[in-house]
């Protein structure tokens, strides 16, 4: 089957991605070009928002929203609306000006594996506390996690159509690491993914797992509103297990598998976000004016539901 665009500035889906979606996420490609219309008209109407989405963007969003037209406003919305309201995130993202994230992306800490699982997913590899506690400011960490979730977007169609699995490793963070992670900022990020990003996590895998890492689990559980059907697996050294669950060809070397090293997947990765970088330039305009929304006017407060004041995370 082949993946007839007509005339939208998308990526033809491959076959078996074009039937996945028309099974699980109800693309019709020949509804689709009314969809995006329906989308654009739509913005005509929503002066506060700041910003023309391509038609790409919008149906990854359909996508997302399994082309739920509501639920694609609303997170579309969301969306521009988080560009603004919390810049620590999504403003001041020049890899080329922003030293910060230009540390964080030679940590090589961000990783995508060639190929896919035998249910067609991507895997995603994390490997937190590389950096040296104290000397990354969370925030651009959070940052530059929004970063490769905005290239995932725009680039990642298997990562967008048929979810993602992802492996975080564990084994280099401290506790000094972990004591950067307030609860607030748990809150923050988890408002941020679940409400302005269309992706289906399917599976994490946890290696390496520290103790005291279950009390963050129990705050980011806390938070989550979506409590959809993601499968959390966690390990401590011994990851055989994983290898059961994940093929060994997609697995890095370090964890038993026969991809390749972290070091190296990991700078084929770094490579991509770099060259993505116009993208991260031209999006620093994009945004919303809330003076221009019509009905009542949006705040951090409402966006992040923030009222609460959160202690700090005991480990004792």
């Amino acid at each position: 089957m082949v993946d007839d665009v007509g005339s939208l500035k998308i990526r033809p889906l491959a076959p078996d991605l074009l039937q996945h979606a028309m099974r699980e996420l109800n693309e019709d490609p020949k509804k689709r070009p009314a969809y995006v219309k329906d989308i654009r008209d739509w913005l005509k109407t929503q002066e506060h928002i700041v910003g023309v989405p391509s038609d790409q963007l919008i149906v990854t969003f359909l996508r997302g929203c399994k082309f739920d037209l509501d639920k694609t406003k609303e997170k579309l919305d969301t969306y521009f609306t988080i560009k603004t309201l919390v810049p620590e995130y999504f403003k001041n993202r020049d890899l080329t000006k922003n030293e910060q994230l230009r540390k964080i992306l030679n940590l090589r800490a961000y990783i995508s594996v060639p190929g896919t699982d035998e249910e067609g997913r991507k895997i995603y590899i994390m490997v937190m506390g590389r950096d040296e506690p104290g000397t990354i400011d969370p925030d651009e960490a959070a940052k530059f996690n929004y970063m490769v979730m905005d290239y995932l977007l725009m680039e990642d169609d298997v990562a967008v159509v048929m979810g993602i699995v992802n492996l975080t490793d564990l084994s280099p963070l401290t506790l000094q690491h972990a004591k950067q992670l307030m609860p607030s900022m748990m809150k923050k990020t988890t408002a941020c993914s679940e409400g302005g990003y269309p992706f289906r996590p399917k599976v994490v895998h946890l290696l390496n797992m520290p103790s005291f890492v279950d009390k963050i689990l129990e705050w980011i559980e806390m938070f989550r509103k979506d409590k959809d059907d993601l499968k959390v697996y966690l390990y401590g050294n011994d990851l055989s297990a994983l290898l059961s669950r994940v093929p060994k060809k997609l697995v890095p070397n370090e964890f038993g598998g026969e991809a390749g090293t972290l070091d190296e997947l990991g700078k084929e990765f770094a490579d991509k976000i770099l060259a993505f970088n116009d993208w991260y330039v031209a999006d620093e305009t994009n945004g919303v004016d809330e003076n221009k929304r019509v009905g009542k006017s949006k705040t951090r407060e409402d966006l992040l539901g923030m009222n609460s004041n959160f202690r700090e995370l005991d480990f004792d």
